[in-house]
């Protein structure tokens, strides 16, 4: 089993920042990718990753946040951080981690509210 565990949200002003953690534990791949996702109020979970990293370091995000976002991993930690620059009220969400390994199985973390609000 894999547990993923969410730290970083909370509430900061349009143009702010913010950096997302999110930690692995268990029975980690060494061959993985890890995501972020995010829910908007009153809609469902989006089914593209706004980000996404292979356990070698590619990377891949949703036009939506290049330039903006930027996701980076420490796989010493099974750690995966998003930084969040430039933030906009749209952004507002709660935010979910996502693991992939080899198996093709898909992992959550119990998601992290950011709220972008002046």
């Amino acid at each position: 089993q894999v547990r993923l565990v969410e730290s970083g949200g909370g509430l900061v002003q349009p143009g702010g920042s913010l950096r997302l953690s999110c930690a692995a534990s268990g029975s980690i791949s060494s061959i993985n990718v890890m995501g972020w996702y995010r829910q908007a109020p009153g809609k469902q979970r989006e089914v593209v990753a706004l980000a996404q990293i292979t356990s070698d370091g590619t990377t891949d995000y949703v036009e939506s946040v290049k330039g903006r976002f930027t996701i980076s991993r420490d796989n010493a930690k099974n750690t995966v951080y998003l930084q969040m620059n430039n933030l906009e009220p749209e952004d507002t969400a709660v935010y979910y981690c996502n693991y992939v390994p080899r198996t093709g199985n898909h992992y959550w973390g119990q998601g992290t509210q950011v709220t972008v609000s002046s």
